[in-house]
């Protein structure tokens, strides 16, 4: 069934109001990286707490030891499905603010993008939500299900308070389905419904030699150099094939299945216009494997800062005091956080000269997962997203990244989770010149008015669907 005219029409006749609610919303500088934009948090907080109350929905500012969670519900609809919508108002710092066009807090639109920081991520993706239910509501006066809205505002800063939120309100906060859109398309006008993601682990390795910096020329030779160190514990890491050397690292390792690679294989990837995209001649990566099946369903063990000693302009001849490197890795399904942090400290320890002091910190951590891609969610989303973009596909893919509220919502509410992304891998997220195409922005509305109608028309609700597969 196609989605209500009256919704439809209310969806063509509002856009560009959509459009200026938006920008207001990406005007407010919620950094929340930032202790001097606690005030803007707040007032994006509210915000928020506008455009719920203004729908009728019974809303409250929740505060938290960090900064407000939004919630929000409309449960006038029984017996219909409850789906549980989750985003975040708090955005990645601007930094370096001179490779910005024009200025990150003021939203401008260009080549049919706005730019601005937050407009993909997650300010524009999440408001589709928001505009969608409005829709049903000045027109139609009710929406085909019950909706529940968590909106945070430290998702950028690791979701500090979401958990004790969700734990506090567990009963309140029961659904059928959760949903969010902070992923993405697989390409122009092929959208997409991520059905997994995968996990992660972050540390940070820090070696310390002598007690300050010498004379290179006077005690090179005498003493054990830190940044020598920890370049030989990262060079540790990997074999020539590009396995990751971690003792047990692969012990929970599924194999792809035959049916799994040959989807990815249909996606037709285009590896030269991604090498060309990313300024790279070749790509690298563990041996036997795609591209997509290294980025999307494979492993890794990534170094992602390094520093040492003197880095300014010009000659310095020191042996530094000390070392750092920070590293992640990601995990797919069955891999245990937990367990391979500990086998990356006593792996990287052993290691370690004895002449060095070793110090290991672990900041975080959460398992992938796998969503049943023949779940009947997944079936809804699909039909709703094919009418909002007139196409025939929607693909079905993996991504590489992590969404720790993912597995959150299954600990702690039982919940599965649809990852419906309206914008693009090149929207420049966390990068100077974020942008969201309106168009996209607009299709990702009227999909999200489709859904809470393809939802309502299920007939039966499925078991859970989640498992953790490779």
């Amino acid at each position: 069934m196609a989605t209500n005219a009256q919704v439809s029409e209310y969806l063509t006749q509002n856009e560009e109001r959509f459009v200026e609610e938006l920008k207001e919303f990406l005007r407010i500088p919620t950094v929340s990286a930032d202790p001097e934009c606690k005030p803007h948090l707040q007032r994006g907080a509210e915000f928020v707490h506008r455009q719920l109350a203004n729908l009728g929905c019974t809303a409250e500012i929740v505060p938290t030891a960090g900064h407000p969670i939004v919630y929000g519900e409309w449960l006038k609809s029984p017996g219909a499905p409850t789906v549980l919508v989750y985003g975040h108002y708090d955005v990645q710092p601007a930094d370096p603010l001179d490779l910005w066009t024009t200025p990150p807090f003021e939203p401008t639109l260009r080549h049919g993008c706005l730019y601005a920081r937050g407009a993909t991520d997650d300010k524009g993706q999440m408001f589709t939500h928001i505009k969608s239910a409005e829709a049903w509501l000045r027109t139609i006066g009710k929406l085909p299900v019950n909706l529940k809205y968590v909106i945070e505002g430290e998702e950028e800063v690791g979701s500090r308070n979401l958990e004790d939120f969700l734990n506090a309100r567990r009963d309140r906060l029961q659904a059928d389905v959760a949903v969010v859109s902070d992923t993405s398309q697989y390409g122009p006008n092929q959208p997409a419904i991520t059905y997994g993601l995968r996990g992660i682990v972050a540390v940070e390795i820090s070696l310390t030699g002598p007690s300050k910096d010498l004379h290179s020329g006077v005690f090179g030779g005498a003493v054990a150099n830190p940044a020598t160190g920890i370049a030989r514990l990262i060079a540790s890491l990997h074999d020539d094939q590009g396995r990751v050397r971690i003792p047990g690292f692969y012990d929970d390792v599924k194999p792809l299945t035959p049916s799994e690679r040959q989807l990815f294989s249909e996606l037709h990837f285009d590896e030269g216009a991604f090498k060309a995209e990313l300024g790279i001649t070749e790509v690298a990566g563990e041996e036997g494997f795609s591209t997509l099946e290294r980025r999307w369903a494979r492993p890794t063990c990534e170094v992602n800062g390094l520093f040492s000693g003197y880095t300014g302009a010009g000659p310095k001849t020191i042996v530094p005091s000390k070392a750092t490197v920070k590293i992640t890795c990601r995990l797919v399904p069955d891999q245990n956080p937990e367990k391979l942090t500990e086998a990356l400290h006593q792996y990287l320890k052993s290691q370690c000269p004895h002449s060095l002091k070793f110090e290991f910190t672990s900041y975080h951590g959460c398992p992938g997962f796998v969503f049943d891609p023949n779940s009947p969610y997944i079936e809804a989303a699909k039909s709703a997203i094919q009418e909002a973009w007139a196409v025939d596909q929607v693909r079905l893919i993996r991504e590489g990244g992590s969404i720790p509220v993912v597995q959150t919502f299954k600990d702690v509410l039982g919940l599965d989770t649809l990852l419906l992304g309206w914008g693009q891998n090149t929207d420049n997220l966390h990068s100077p010149d974020e942008h969201f195409s309106v168009a996209d922005f607009h299709r990702g509305i009227r999909a999200s008015a489709n859904l809470w109608q393809k939802l309502a028309e299920m007939q039966n609700q499925p078991d859970s669907s989640v498992h953790n597969i490779c």
